[in-house]
């Protein structure tokens, strides 16, 4: 009955980490840019988008496709680096608990 509680105990802990790292991610950044610079997107760690900046150099009419493939590639990378955040996060909050059964995915 001991190690019942132990681990109902450990899952609160895991709980209230999580719920911690959730609200670290929510306040940490990542930024891209694409076209050299003419695009920048700013994400936080969950991957919600926080700004898009554009270079009023590339605000051409008859080029929009251009500046629409700018914005894409930032915004994609943006959220690819703010996964990557993330994951790093989790596999160092997974890594301070020492669970007595593998955790799949972590």
């Amino acid at each position: 009955m001991n190690n019942l509680q132990q681990i109902l105990q450990m899952g609160q802990q895991v709980q209230a980490r999580m719920s911690q790292l959730q609200t670290e991610l929510s306040s940490k950044t990542v930024t891209c840019s694409s076209g050299g610079g003419m695009v920048t997107v700013t994400a936080d760690g969950k991957g919600k988008l926080r700004t898009i900046k554009i270079d009023p150099s590339v605000v051409q009419p008859d080029d929009v496709e251009m500046l629409e493939d700018l914005v894409l590639a930032a915004v994609n990378e943006a959220q690819n680096r703010a996964n990557a955040l993330y994951e790093e996060e989790m596999r160092k909050a997974a890594g301070s608990f020492q669970l007595p059964f593998p955790v799949p995915g972590l």
